[in-house]
């Protein structure tokens, strides 16, 4: 058999069991920690020398690679059940700023300097060291930052105010393509979509990605950029609606000079203002 063709056969062989080993070994986060950057190069390197026959013995090379393979799983299984273990392969994040003084000894520990520190607040929108409040450099690399709390944005649950939950959304086109499941898992058909499409006057074709939020409201990107779409409102028209709703019935209270009908006109305007109020989170956002 000609080398090349060997060559060839071994190295698909080896693809396709690389490909096997990694989803054995688990799913990594793209910032992985040291230790399984080096482990996933490793098995990167051995793969490659043993499809174009550098390392000639085959039994041998897969010995190896399955050392490398094996070894790291066993050790993740320990990290989970012995936090020394855990700490020995992945390390230990290290505070770099704490009630907001930076830690200078732990900077040296690190090898950062001060710009760098700088660097790495500014890229987490944090511009000036009087307005952070802790920073630590995690086991991957990453420096995760908090503000002190006069310095946070304001949020929903400071200001008191209920908020509606956000579902996940479903993109359902995808470059012209209509894709059933998302549609399904949202209790959505065809049907729907393209009588939500008819409203804004385009077709599945012309739609690059089309998303529909939890809330049933359809966002579509078109592939001509040029062209505008209407995004429909149903939520703040609805609302909207319902003020008017409130309006009318104040009005028609204050127009009637029955007494009984007067008080019906205002009880149903409570109600229904009411009602708005508990619908407000969740129509306004």
């Amino acid at each position: 058999m000609s080398e090349w063709l060997i060559v060839l056969l071994k190295s698909t062989a080896m693809f396709f069991l690389a490909l096997i080993l990694i989803r054995i070994m688990g799913k990594r986060q793209p910032d992985m920690g040291p230790f399984n950057f080096v482990t996933y190069s490793v098995i990167a390197v051995l793969t490659v020398l043993i499809s174009v026959n550098v390392i000639r013995n085959l039994v041998f090379g897969l010995i190896t690679l399955g050392v490398w393979v094996a070894l790291p799983i066993a050790l993740d299984f320990l990290a989970v059940k012995s936090k020394w273990v855990h700490d020995l392969i992945n390390g230990k994040a290290i505070i770099l700023v704490k009630d907001g003084k930076v830690m200078e000894e732990n900077l040296i520990q690190v090898r950062y300097t001060g710009e760098e520190l700088l660097r790495e607040l500014r890229s987490r929108n944090a511009f000036n060291l009087a307005d952070v409040e802790f920073a630590v450099m995690e086991t991957t690399g990453d420096v995760n930052v908090l503000l002190k709390s006069e310095k946070q944005p304001a949020t929903p649950y400071d200001l008191g105010k209920q908020v509606a939950p956000r579902p996940e959304s479903q993109t359902v086109i995808l470059d012209g393509n209509v894709l059933d499941e998302p549609l399904a898992n949202l209790g959505l058909n065809r049907e729907w979509l393209n009588d939500q499409l008819e409203r804004l006057g385009v077709s599945p074709a012309n739609v690059f990605i089309g998303q529909v939020d939890g809330t049933g409201e359809l966002y579509a990107d078109l592939f001509d950029d040029s062209q505008q779409v209407p995004q429909p409102k149903v939520k703040e028209l609805l609302y909207a609606n319902l003020e008017k709703a409130v309006a009318d019935l104040m009005s028609f209270a204050l127009e009637t000079n029955d007494l009984q009908v007067k008080e019906m006109y205002a009880k149903n305007a409570g109600k229904l203002k009411r009602v708005m109020e508990k619908l407000k989170p969740y129509l306004l956002r």
